[in-house]
């Protein structure tokens, strides 16, 4: 079975599997990359990294779309359940098996607060075991030697913010994908806002010369394969 991976800008994709449409940190609306609108996008399961507003996104209104379970940290799924929305909480370091695979939650170094300014819990990223294939969604992270310990998993696709600022920046990224080397680095959460503009083929470049990874550059809307 093959792992559909679609970018829909920032830090948003689908994963098509098997047997679920998985949806990562929902924000289409007020996103003006996104390709999709939040009242046509599928989804089973949304994952959601921390609660900004640029992650959590159109999170509840989907979910209450679709029935989708939102998989979080405890924070989260406990502000979900109070929106009448299916939720199953975990944490750092805690891993479950899903009807349509494994989960796991790592570290990422950053803040995570809702919209009110209330906390929002640890922030997180997550290793997909999906159809035979690891993903690793690095979320909104600064650079961890952590990632030495995700790469021993054998990872096939990683998505590595590369807007800096917020983020880990270019060099840091490229360090990420040595640490982990995934076969491909999807390159993410940039060129949203002015604060976090990047040159992602200048990234590319440097990743491809440096590690043993497989730079990509995704448009919103674009759909990779993984096999």
């Amino acid at each position: 079975m093959t792992v559909k991976l679609t970018y829909h800008g920032h830090a948003c994709f689908s994963i098509e599997t098997g047997g679920a449409h998985l949806l990562i940190d929902p924000f289409l609306s007020g996103n003006a990359m996104a390709d999709v609108k939040p009242e046509r996008v599928k989804a089973d399961y949304i994952l959601v990294s921390h609660a900004h507003g640029d992650h959590l996104g159109d999170a509840v209104p989907i979910a209450r779309r679709t029935g989708a379970e939102v998989i979080s940290n405890f924070e989260i799924a406990n502000y979900m359940e109070q929106q009448q929305v299916k939720a199953h909480a975990m944490h750092i370091g805690g891993a479950r098996v899903f009807p349509f695979g494994k989960v796991k939650l790592t570290i990422a170094h950053h803040g995570s607060s809702f919209p009110d300014g209330s906390y929002g819990g640890n922030p997180c990223g997550f290793l997909l075991w999906l159809e035979g294939k690891v993903l690793y969604f690095a979320g909104d992270t600064a650079l961890t030697y952590d990632m030495k310990l995700y790469g021993e998993e054998g990872i096939d696709v990683a998505m590595l913010p590369i807007g800096d600022n917020f983020t880990m920046g270019p060099e840091d990224a490229v360090k990420a994908a040595g640490f982990l080397q995934p076969k491909l680095a999807v390159l993410m959460h940039y060129n949203t806002f002015g604060a976090i503009a990047q040159d992602a083929q200048a990234v590319a470049d440097a990743m491809k010369a440096q590690t043993t990874a497989t730079p990509v550059i995704m448009r919103p809307g674009e759909t990779l394969t993984v096999t």
